[in-house]
Order: structure tokens, then sequence, then C-alpha cells
């Protein structure tokens, strides 16, 4: 047991470094591409609710095809394409040379929150419908623009609906940073896991120190959702 337990001593000997910057590469991941996600929803959800019917017919689209596909193959198709075809489109307009590449990290991450963003977009909506339509009315009665109505009336509103949501995603967004595992350019938390059982051949202690370790997130994700969710119902039941 005490040879176990060396594994998970620090610097070369062991694994626990190569742990500890798997789960901070897993918590960038999860961050950035829950941020860009937020920016597609929100966009996809104006475009559902816009009177625009292009936009309408657009936004139905993104978010009924990216719902319906395996989100790894979307993953795949999108880190690839997003990869080669930026870099033809930057060096045929010649603004960088022949040896210019994508980062992989951004690809992850884009293609990552645009499979995400889709769920996102549908929170988002739903949380829109929920703030009474004469609220709204009534701010229009009042002489206020749409700008204002939407800081003032409809924003806080939709938070305090949207966030059961946006907190379930986030807990998505957690475990589908692993996913990027698959791509073998990044050492995220899972990748580090699997690079450790097979490298020391301890699977079931390795993949069950990942699993620890995604839980420890989640656990912490939980509980600071919980205490943002009781902060913005504040005076509801």
């Amino acid at each position: 047991m005490d040879g176990t337990l060396s594994l998970l001593s620090w610097g070369d000997a062991g694994w626990s470094d190569d742990l500890f910057w798997g789960i901070v590469t897993t918590l960038k991941v999860s961050v950035s591409a829950y941020l860009i996600a937020l920016v597609f929803g929100a966009v996809c959800a104006a475009g559902k609710q816009s009177s625009w019917r292009a936009a309408r017919i657009i936004a139905g689209v993104y978010t009924t095809v990216v719902r319906a596909l395996p989100e790894l193959l979307v993953i795949l198709l999108l880190y690839f394409s997003i990869a080669s075809g930026i870099e033809r489109l930057v060096k045929g307009f010649g603004l960088a040379g022949d040896n210019f590449q994508v980062s992989p990290f951004w690809a992850a991450v884009v293609a990552l929150a645009f499979v995400s963003g889709a769920f996102m977009a549908e929170v988002l909506r739903a949380a829109y419908l929920a703030v009474p339509l004469g609220q709204i009315e009534a701010g229009l009665a009042l002489g206020m623009h749409r700008g204002l109505i939407l800081v003032r009336i409809v924003a806080p509103q939709m938070i305090r609906h949207a966030i059961p949501g946006m907190g379930n995603l986030w807990l998505e967004m957690t475990k589908e940073s692993a996913i990027i595992s698959v791509l073998g350019a990044f050492n995220d938390l899972l990748y580090v896991g699997y690079r450790a059982a097979a490298g020391t051949r301890q699977y079931i202690f390795f993949y069950g120190i990942t699993a620890v370790l995604f839980l420890m997130i989640t656990a912490v994700s939980v509980w600071a959702i919980s205490r943002i969710e009781r902060r913005f119902s504040r005076g509801y039941r």
C-alpha cells in the first residue's frame, strides 16, 4: 500500500504535480468555454426571440443540430475544421507565414463552447419567457426604452430564473471538458489520469483518484451555485 501511495508524491517520483496541473487545465478549459458559451447562448436566445425571421431560423437550426448530434462528434468536427479553416484563411490573406498554427487550446475551447452554447440558449430563453410580459409593457408605458427595461426589469429577474440551469450547465462543462482528452493535445485531468494509470498499471487506483478529483470540483461548484442561487432569491419563497 505504501508503494502505491508513493505514486502520489510530488515531483518526478510521483504524479501529484501532474494531477494538480491537470485540474488547473480542466478548470481553464471549463471557465473559458463556459464564458464563450454564455455569449453564444445569449446571441442565439436573442435570435430565437427576434422579430427577424432569418435570425429565428438560424438560431433554431443551430440549437436543433447541435443538440441532435453526439457532443464528441461535433467537437471533433469543429476542432479540426476551426483550426484548419483559420490557418488557411490567415495564410491565404498573407497575414501570417507558412508556420502559423491555431492554438489547439483555443480551438478546443471554442468547439466545446459552441456545443454548450446551444443548451445555454434554451436556458436563457426560458428565463426571459419567465419574466411577466406585463412588467415589460409597464416599462414601455412609463417611457423607458428597451435597453433600460432590459437592465432594470428583465435582467435581474432573468438571472434568478436562469441560475439553476446555468449551474447545471457549468457542472456539465466540467465533465465535458474531459472530452478534449481524446484530442491528445492537452494535459487535462482525465488525460493525466490515463497517463498515470497506463504508466504505472495501477488502473483502479489512478482512475479512482481522477474520479475523486472530479467529485471535489463538482462538490465545490454545487456549494458555490447554491450560495449564488440563495443570494439572487432573496425576497422570494
